[in-house]
């Protein structure tokens, strides 16, 4: 599949769009960590979590760069090291997003909702689409058997149609966490609404990863539906 030039030639946009989207990412983070914040992102995240009443929400130091994220099944804020102990914009503001997770979550937010029940589908089936499909393919052709490659085919499609109903989803999980996020930050007094310009080139940036992550999904799934999808009786 890797050596197909049409599955390189339609997986190009998302490529590109995806090393854009980490190279700002990481000029975005690098601009903010040099101007200064009033808190830590640890301290921040506590600020907005106690602020809403959700004070039972965790918040740990996690090792990796940019790892930071919210564990919703242990309900814990897990940090990294330059977020956790950072006091600059960029620290607040990734510290806040991860914040504004755990406010989804206490409020029911319904896309949040909806996500976390696709999660074990969607991890399903960006480990097995390829498998099941290919394996399909190799009945079909190697041995023949052309109604058991077809079944497998399309389960495999079927499966990476998943992963990209997960991606579609998560957008607007990920935007309404950065802009609870920007909003908290301004109302708490964490930054203000003057200077939030930094905070908003990292959120930004950040966004544009999952954009370039379901554009990837959805060339994928394309691909495989052009190219495999006849392959049955």
């Amino acid at each position: 599949m890797i050596f197909d030039p049409i599955y390189l030639i339609m997986m190009l946009p998302g490529f590109a769009l995806a090393l854009w989207a980490q190279s700002r990412v990481k000029s975005a983070f690098q601009a903010a960590s040099q101007v200064p914040a009033r808190l830590s992102g640890a301290a921040a995240a506590r600020h907005i979590l106690d602020s809403a009443g959700l004070q039972d929400v965790g918040i740990e130091q996690t090792p990796g760069h940019l790892s930071d994220h919210y564990d919703p099944i242990h309900n814990v804020l897990r940090l990294s090291e330059p977020v956790y102990h950072g006091r600059t914009q960029a620290a607040v503001g990734i510290a806040a997003h991860e914040a504004g997770h755990a406010i989804q979550k206490a409020r029911h937010y319904l896309p949040l909702v909806v996500r976390n029940m696709a999660v074990p589908v969607a991890s399903f089936g960006s480990n097995g689409a390829f498998f099941i499909l290919f394996g399909g393919v190799i009945m079909s052709t190697v041995f023949e058997s052309v109604q058991l490659g077809g079944i497998l085919i399309n389960l495999g499609i079927l499966l990476f149609g998943a992963v990209l109903v997960f991606q579609v989803i998560n957008l607007p999980v990920e935007f309404d966490a950065s802009k609870r996020a920007k909003a908290e930050l301004v109302s708490l007094g964490i930054v203000p609404a003057q200077e939030m310009v930094h905070v908003n080139k990292v959120l930004n940036a950040a966004a544009l990863t999952y954009v370039a992550a379901t554009l990837q999904a959805a060339m994928t799934l394309l691909y495989f539906a052009l190219r495999y999808g006849g392959s049955r009786d």
